[in-house]
């Protein structure tokens, strides 16, 4: 073959064969844990073929049709994305706390045909019931065939995978919507095999079928992918019984199940730390807790090693990248009271991607330099679904361009000062509020804050810190102002001070500018406690 020829073939694993080699090694393992139900390898196998066999054969699913899933986290839905990965399919999960009008928004931007719908949302199967082909209802529902039905009365019935190409597509990940609508990542086969390598190679090394992980956010997303990785090792799942957050419940899972890594938030990750329950059970098995999808300040992360060790690690990575762009593992978070080397890295390039820091232009920024991080390699998505504008947008000369902002050190270490989006400009200079939080997050009463910009007439923009106080701290006894003022320059101080009794966050619980901005006017001028 000449090298300039195109390869004979371009086959990859379907991913649903993940499950087949765990049940063929494992199968009287644990699987799935939830609440006080359990599956081996053998039944989840067992499972997901009869729901994939329902899906071809009672509902006519072909390869590339899109199967729309919204329901909290559960074992049905765990299961629902490797029988679409199986026939072909494209797994299309929602954020479940999402509105019936997003649902719909992405049943129409997908083109989907069918959904999977947990009992708690009738009004979401009954917004799209006359524009689709089927809905398959989890739990007992006045809407769609049981779930569990479906898969009982196709008990030992088995559809071949489907064969697929590298390029074909698995998975539609919806960002959040933080600019706009959701946009469809497109995620594939082939790329989703790099990922699952990269996250074993970067992020839990040594990962096999002796490990246990906790599910402690929705599987819809991030943790979707963190659960694809155990099954590629025949690691067992645990999901917390609760839909409600449960910081005791996720601690009494840890001790009970021995769990050995776990995936989350640092917003919720702070909350477990903080929780009494931390210091109330046996959490040493726990070798890696992954933070991702927001970065986590300095003092947060000190008090997370004081509590559970050197078990830390930090990813940044954005959906249309899965999470494989930069890696701060365990023996790299350093626990000081002083400025150590690298504190407030993200870590550096993941294995197989290369990062580099732009300009507005395109040009690679010498070390240090501000600029947008732009990243290449094979984890990067194919591109937004029917979106061509989006995807004119997003690349240049062929690198994906993050909309995060940051700048490299002469060692390879990358440091996030925050989302295009955030900065502000006031009075002519260029404003990224994280530097400003992490200056706040020092003072002992201060548990939360966003710092956002506001239009000004005389300045362009000025700075508004939102706080939220550290339980039994006096509000009115904090001076944020004047303890501010010595550890930054004088034209990155906020002009205004608020408490407020929480921040709001995202489905994911993250705190999201856009949320913090929307509820400051809304509030136009927030009472009681304002400085």
């Amino acid at each position: 073959m000449q090298l300039n020829e195109q390869p004979v073939s371009q086959r990859a694993m379907n991913l649903a064969h993940f499950v087949e080699q765990a049940a063929m090694r494992h199968a009287n393992s644990l699987a799935f844990a939830w609440g006080d139900e359990k599956w081996n390898w053998a039944q989840q196998n067992a499972r997901i073929n009869a729901m994939a066999y329902a899906l071809v054969h009672e509902y006519g699913v072909k390869k590339g049709d899109r199967i729309l899933v919204q329901s909290s986290n559960c074992n049905q839905m765990f299961e629902s994305m490797f029988a679409c990965f199986r026939v072909g399919a494209i797994w299309v999960p929602a954020n479940f706390r999402g509105s019936p009008d997003d649902l719909e928004w992405m049943a129409t931007s997908s083109g989907a045909i069918g959904l999977i719908c947990h009992a708690d949302f009738p009004q979401y199967a009954e917004t799209l019931n006359s524009k689709l082909k089927f809905i398959i209802a989890i739990g007992a529902a006045d809407f769609g065939q049981d779930y569990d039905e479906i898969v009982q009365q196709n008990n030992g019935k088995i559809t071949p995978l489907v064969a697929v190409d590298y390029h074909d597509p698995c998975w539609f990940f919806y960002t959040s919507g933080s600019t706009g609508k959701p946009k469809a990542v497109v995620l594939t086969h082939g790329h989703m095999a790099f990922v699952v390598t990269n996250h074993l190679a970067d992020l839990m090394p040594y990962t096999t079928e002796q490990d246990v992980s906790l599910v402690v956010a929705p599987l819809s997303h991030g943790a979707g992918v963190h659960a694809l990785v155990q099954v590629a090792r025949g690691a067992a799942s645990i999901l917390p019984k609760e839909t409600r957050f449960d910081p005791a419940e996720i601690w009494h899972l840890v001790e009970k199940y021995q769990v050995t890594n776990m995936f989350t938030v640092p917003t919720i990750l702070k909350i477990l730390i903080e929780h009494p329950a931390v210091d109330q059970v046996d959490h040493s098995s726990l070798r890696y807790v992954i933070y991702a999808g927001a970065p986590m300040y300095q003092v947060d992360q000190n008090n997370a090693l004081d509590k559970i060790g050197s078990v830390l690690v930090q990813y940044f990575g954005l959906g249309e990248v899965t999470g494989n762009i930069t890696v701060l593992p365990p023996h790299l978070h350093q626990n000081s009271n002083h400025e150590h080397e690298r504190a407030g890295t993200c870590g550096f390039a993941r294995t197989g991607m290369q990062v580099q820091i732009q300009n507005k232009q395109g040009d690679h920024l010498p070390i240090g330099e501000t600029g947008e991080i732009c990243v290449i390699g094979p984890a990067v998505f194919k591109g937004y679904w029917n979106n061509p504008e989006a995807n004119e947008k997003s690349f240049r000369n062929g690198w994906f361009r993050t909309g995060d902002v940051g700048h490299m050190d002469e060692k390879g270490f990358f440091y996030i000062t925050g989302r295009e989006s955030d900065m502000y400009i006031s009075g002519g200079s260029n404003i990224y509020p994280r530097e400003i939080e992490e200056k706040i997050l020092q003072h002992d009463d201060i548990n939360e804050v966003a710092v956002i910009g506001i239009p000004d007439a005389k300045w362009g923009e000025v700075g508004v810190a939102i706080c939220v106080a550290r339980e039994g701290a006096e509000v009115d006894t904090i001076n944020v102002a004047t303890f501010l003022k010595p550890k930054i320059a004088s034209y990155k101080m906020p002009k205004q001070f608020h408490f407020w009794a929480e921040l709001p966050k995202s489905g994911y619980g993250k705190i999201t500018k856009k949320l913090v901005k929307q509820m400051y006017f809304d509030k136009n001028e927030p009472k009681g406690g304002d400085q």
